[in-house]
């Protein structure tokens, strides 16, 4: 997948600006709170998952400004397509001049990878972070998933909204039935599309990570659900007297998580920073991989601001991987990207190109 020109009006500190791409290695360059990231940002959009900033979508604005679109020329297998998002009191996407019924109805036709900064703590921080990141990829690659996570957050939030009367109400035990049906049916889908995704990203991640440690080391990725491989409803009913007091619902895949063992050992507990951060990328660039194994090509790869966090090995490694995809590089300082031999520079200040 390439992508070739990208504009953008009134979208976060950027008032009118078009860019043309090239086809590998792109770096864009500028001190902070230039644009850079909002570059990014306005690309990975496009994937149809939401901001990896977690940002409310009244954020994108421009200040001052009551609307802002972002819209991109790209190539997928041999086709070329253009799409936009617009954004006034919602986010509307439009694919060829089509208008989308949302935004993550671009899931699947355009497939993009994100590395920031805060990917580095994917390994240390919360399960929260891990699940995200399932289902981030899942949902490039399978946009049925993500009507499912929303049946399933809806059932959930539902139940938690019910739950707290319970103590006082055993009669409304109905209404509990009728949405832990949906929990059990929505969850034990999210749960076999996360445990099949990760069967497939071990395939690519343990040899991405012997490279990143020349061969040193080896890591294997499991899933751990927390209540066990099935959610019935009996686990459910089991957990009310408990959720009850919390207004949550204990039980069930949002509540799951990933572990990675490096030679046999929990890398979370007992990893060292290095070990930790290469955990990281080899998840994010065997992403990658497994979506070249399903839909044909590359993704365009997007490096946030991330060479300066890595030691030179591994940047050395993240540019010798990506040789053959598009990839789109942040950077302050260009001695970052000094093995680069080949590719397009853009400096940006105040929004706009320089």
């Amino acid at each position: 997948m390439k992508v070739k020109k990208l504009e953008i009006q009134n979208f976060r500190n950027i008032s009118d600006i078009s860019l043309v791409f090239d086809d590998e290695i792109n770096v864009i360059c500028g001190e902070n709170a230039q644009g850079k990231t909002n570059i990014i940002e306005a690309l990975w959009l496009f994937s149809g998952a939401k901001s990896f900033r977690n940002s409310k979508d009244n954020e994108f604005l421009k200040f001052g400004e009551k609307s802002a679109k972002i819209s991109v020329d790209f190539e997928m297998l041999g086709v070329e397509n253009q799409a936009a998002i617009t954004f006034n009191d919602k986010k509307t996407a439009f694919l060829n001049d089509k208008k989308l019924p949302n935004t993550s109805s671009l899931a699947g036709k355009y497939n993009a990878i994100i590395f920031s900064p805060l990917d580095l703590t994917l390994v240390t921080d919360g399960p929260e972070k891990r699940r995200r990141f399932l289902d981030i990829a899942i949902g490039q690659l399978y946009p049925n998933y993500i009507e499912i996570l929303r049946s399933y957050s809806r059932a959930v939030m539902q139940r938690n909204k019910i739950i707290k009367d319970y103590r006082y109400d055993k009669t409304i035990s109905i209404m509990l039935d009728v949405f832990e049906a949906e929990i059990v049916e929505m969850g034990n889908k999210i749960t076999d599309y996360r445990k099949r995704y990760i069967n497939v990203l071990n395939k690519y991640v343990s040899k991405i990570y012997s490279g990143i440690s020349s061969g040193k080391e080896n890591i294997e990725i499991s899933y751990i659900a927390k209540n066990g491989d099935i959610l019935d409803h009996e686990k459910l009913k089991n957990s009310r007297e408990v959720d009850m007091f919390t207004s949550t619902t204990s039980v069930g895949p949002h509540r799951d998580d990933m572990s990675f063992k490096i030679n046999g050992i929990n890398a979370r507990n007992f990893g060292s920073q290095g070990q930790k951060r290469s955990v990281a990328l080899s998840l994010k660039l065997a992403g990658a991989e497994v979506i070249k194994e399903i839909s044909g090509e590359y993704p365009i790869c997007l490096l946030d601001d991330v060479m300066s966090e890595l030691d030179e090995g591994r940047q050395n490694y993240i540019l010798n991987h990506i040789r053959n995809w598009q990839s789109f590089i942040t950077c302050c300082d260009t001695s970052n990207i000094k093995n680069l031999k080949a590719g397009k520079v853009i400096n940006i200040r105040n929004g706009g190109v320089i």
